[in-house]
């Protein structure tokens, strides 16, 4: 820090101000701490400094787009809006040749990543989900195939009466490229019992995930946050995150994810604060030491909070995006395009005073050709964002 420790770091902050700039792993209670202290911006600056050691000023996006197969699902949990059920949206599946067509729609844009999953719907089956992926490599060879949360790698195990393993054996001969991170929420036996009790537990979402680290699948991680976890419970969350790494080491990025509560059964929970979501992101930051990328998702935080973000420890925005379902404004079911351009992604991270770069899901850095514009002057990417 350019500024004396003692000046920007209260004093009851700077011993774990020491570890971090010591790079010593935070404990738990430190985790709790770090969520309690009403100084958010120690917070943020501690946690800027773990992820400028690791980024600098570079920020991530992807070009990548969205597909949830069905809102069909037989979970019912109490968090989700997605769902097909009373008063919310109505029910849909989507056949093979419905996903091709969708695949079509942005072949303008070049994505790099498409990221597939939806509700459990035993109707499926086992064939179901190898021909969805077959689909997506079909329309967009090389791309990646993100796809399939634990909870659904569990469904199509349990349709194809095999074990998990062969499951995913069978979806990466399919083309499969890496999971999700989604389906547990948060790593919490009281909270998976009160709002998810019908998904697999938390062993049971580890079990996957070590399924696929055993066979080299790569993998994200998430926590819902904002519902009716403690402190305590988010911290916990992420101390599993960080020895399950520690363990398989095949995660790539962390993102917190707020919760959304309209059309959910928890309608009478606060929508979260920017406040909230800088504090997460940079919690995450400061306690999982062996995650490379924290990730802040902008249509769920908004583009200002995630331009704020990006100096509270978040090195990622996700990505372009187009037509995700999973969380919308109430009434607002059948309005599902959600998207940022190419020029207002890299608009949005240089107005924060961060230099954007393109990145494929393997954070592997995408430099485009040049493009000409109708007026004949050829600009790079980079340019064209200015």
């Amino acid at each position: 820090m350019p500024i004396a420790a003692e000046r920007v770091i209260p004093a009851d902050l700077l011993d774990i101000y020491k570890k971090v700039e010591k790079q010593e792993r935070l404990s738990v209670e430190d985790g709790v701490r770090l969520y309690q202290h009403p100084d958010l911006t120690a917070v943020g600056k501690m946690a800027n400094i773990v992820r400028e050691r690791l980024h600098g000023k570079r920020t991530y996006f992807v070009r990548n787009q969205h597909i949830n197969y069905t809102n069909i699902c037989n979970k019912f949990c109490k968090f989700c809006s997605f769902y097909a059920k009373k008063g919310g949206p109505d029910p849909y599946e989507f056949t093979i040749e419905e996903v091709k067509r969708r695949l079509e729609w942005h072949r303008d844009v070049e994505i790099t990543e498409v990221h597939m999953v939806g509700g459990i719907n035993p109707r499926l089956p086992y064939s179901y989900y190898m021909d969805l992926v077959r689909a997506v490599k079909e329309v967009l060879p090389g791309v990646h195939v993100k796809a399939f949360t634990a909870v659904e790698i569990e469904e199509i195990a349990r349709v194809g009466k095999v074990t998990h393993e062969q499951a995913l054996k069978d979806l990466i001969e399919a083309g499969l490229d890496s999971l999700p991170g989604g389906g547990i929420e948060v790593l919490s036996d009281r909270v998976h019992q009160e709002l998810f009790g019908r998904k697999l537990d938390g062993e049971g979402w580890k079990s996957v995930a070590r399924a696929a680290a055993g066979l080299g699948l790569l993998q994200y991680a998430t926590m819902l946050y904002g519902h009716i976890e403690t402190d305590f419970e988010r911290a916990d969350h992420l101390r599993q995150l960080r020895e399950l790494q520690d363990e398989t080491g095949h995660f790539v990025c962390f993102t917190p994810l707020s919760f959304h509560p309209e059309g959910t059964d928890l309608p009478d929970i606060k929508p979260m604060t920017g406040y909230t979501d800088l504090r997460n992101i940079a919690v995450a930051r400061l306690m999982l030491d062996n995650f490379s990328h924290i990730k802040s998702f902008w249509i769920m935080n908004t583009p200002e909070v995630t331009q704020a973000s990006l100096w509270y420890g978040a090195d990622d925005t996700d990505g372009l995006v187009h037509e995700y379902e999973i969380t919308y404004k109430e009434g607002e079911f059948g309005n599902k395009s959600q998207a940022l351009t190419y020029d207002n992604m890299c608009h949005m991270i240089r107005e924060a005073g961060r230099e954007p770069v393109e990145r494929d899901s393997l954070y592997q850095e995408i430099v485009r050709p040049a493009v000409v514009e109708a007026r004949g002057r050829t600009l790079t990417p980079v340019a064209m964002a200015q």
